[in-house]
């Protein structure tokens, strides 16, 4: 059978990981795997010939867009800036990949591409959590969700940054080649064929400030402070000398969250950083930042998107 033509895009200022990673899957023979047929490698670029990566060397791309007419899948491992539009000649190039039938496929920053080609209109789509919101604002016909490490539509795959991409081209294969084959090819990179939760687990969570002559401010120290034991909002907005009324509004003014959700979010936290630095039973951790432990395992599995025990497998110092 004819292989499976995998086509990458290369721009200047790509970072080397993500085409590492689609090389690593793709270019790399597997005649140990013994399946019918494997893929076919190109990197393609709007302009042939040298291109700088981030590290300051350069990679040389010896064909143009012509090959997205020949390609099985698209990658397109990001862009040069989320804030620049991508070329026309870009876009009408993954337009014509993908109405020919051509699965397309983004890594981090690259669903800015795909949304900007249209390919994500209605469609629910991830990239890297740090640049989810700006995806949202630029293209607001795209369903934005920032929490999973891709979103497959069959014709469209989507996957969140950097490492992300491992799993995306790993689904690849399990979808072209069977569970199997993606555990043997896991196996040989050294990964997980399937990683547990998704990109909330290492997302950045703002903590909320208000200033700290604010009454609110008071309140959100005492809160920290007390974080073991059960906090009301009555009680916050005495610590504040507010009404309940003037204290969740101006709450949520300072902090950008209710009081609840905020108190909620900050056991969490606290939550994590123990169960990264130190050796105690989840239901000790629990009482610490002042909840049942069912109530903690459920907040934090939420929150992150793993179980504490599997988040602290993976983050123990």
């Amino acid at each position: 059978m004819r292989r499976h033509r995998i086509t990458c895009l290369a721009f200047d200022g790509m970072a080397p990981f993500e085409l590492a990673t689609v090389a690593e899957v793709f270019a790399v023979s597997r005649p140990e795997l013994d399946v019918e047929w494997w893929y076919r490698f190109e990197l393609c670029a709007e302009t042939p010939g040298p291109h700088r990566v981030v590290g300051g060397f350069d990679i040389v791309v010896h064909h143009g867009l012509d090959r997205l007419r020949y390609a099985d899948t698209v990658i397109v491992p990001g862009v040069a800036d989320v804030r620049r539009d991508v070329s026309p000649a870009v876009l009408a190039a993954l337009r014509d990949a993908h109405a020919r039938g051509a699965r397309l496929v983004s890594i981090c920053s690259g669903a800015f591409a795909l949304a900007a080609a249209g390919l994500l209109d209605g469609k629910e789509a991830t990239t890297h959590w740090r640049h989810a919101r700006l995806l949202q604002e630029r293209h607001p016909e795209v369903v934005v969700n920032a929490a999973v490490l891709y979103v497959d539509h069959g014709s469209v795959v989507t996957a969140a940054g950097t490492a992300a991409g491992i799993d995306a081209c790993l689904h690849l294969v399990r979808t072209d080649h069977g569970a199997d084959v993606a555990a043997r090819v896991a196996r040989r990179m050294v990964v997980a064929a399937h990683r547990e939760g998704g990109q909330a687990q290492f997302a950045e969570h703002p903590v909320g400030k208000a200033p700290s002559d604010d009454p609110v401010g008071h309140a959100v120290r005492y809160a920290l402070d007390n974080l073991h034991r059960r906090l009301t909002v009555d009680e916050l907005a005495g610590v504040a000398h507010l009404s309940v009324r003037q204290f969740e509004r101006r709450f949520v003014e300072a902090v950008g969250l209710p009081p609840g959700r905020w108190i909620t979010q900050r056991r969490v936290r606290a939550g994590a950083a123990l169960l990264e630095s130190a050796d105690l039973p989840v239901e000790t951790v629990a009482a610490r930042v002042g909840l049942t432990v069912a109530g903690f395992r459920h907040h934090f599995r939420a929150t992150t998107g793993v179980s504490p025990s599997a988040y602290r497998r993976q983050y123990r110092r």
